[in-house]
């Protein structure tokens, strides 16, 4: 995702609720700052349009201040395969407004990923439902 597909995100999905009454607009957000991660105030810009979660990818930290953003807004992922300790979660269970459950888990495929733990082996065991904020 660069600057096109960003101002389009921007542009379409608040459209696209309402031609479509979606009830969840899950976006990658992976390079939205022009090819280098995402920023704060782009995810914010995000949300703002309609969108309730990102995902993203290894790229997630390009921009520095994205790691504190990353661990206290849960509705940016990071991936859940991702080598520990890592700021963030990769998985979280989202409320709709019509009272439906939402579970997103955002993995990343390992071909040329060295830094991520291998999707096919990883044991979502310890994944717990965490609190929405």
């Amino acid at each position: 995702m660069g600057r096109a597909a960003r101002e389009a995100v921007l542009r379409q999905v608040p459209l696209w609720r309402k031609q479509w009454a979606l009830d969840f607009v899950i976006v990658n957000g992976e390079n939205a700052a022009g090819g280098f991660g995402i920023t704060p105030a782009i995810a914010e810009a995000f949300f703002e349009a309609g969108v309730d979660v990102i995902s993203t990818g290894n790229h997630v930290w390009d921009q520095k201040e994205t790691m504190n953003f990353n661990d206290k807004e849960n509705r940016l992922l990071r991936t859940q395969n991702l080598l520990e300790p890592a700021p963030g979660k990769g998985f979280a269970i989202y409320q709709t407004k019509k009272n439906l459950k939402i579970g997103v888990l955002n993995l990343m495929g390992n071909v040329f990923m060295k830094k991520f733990d291998n999707v096919f082996e990883l044991s979502l065991i310890h994944i717990s439902e965490p609190t929405r904020q």
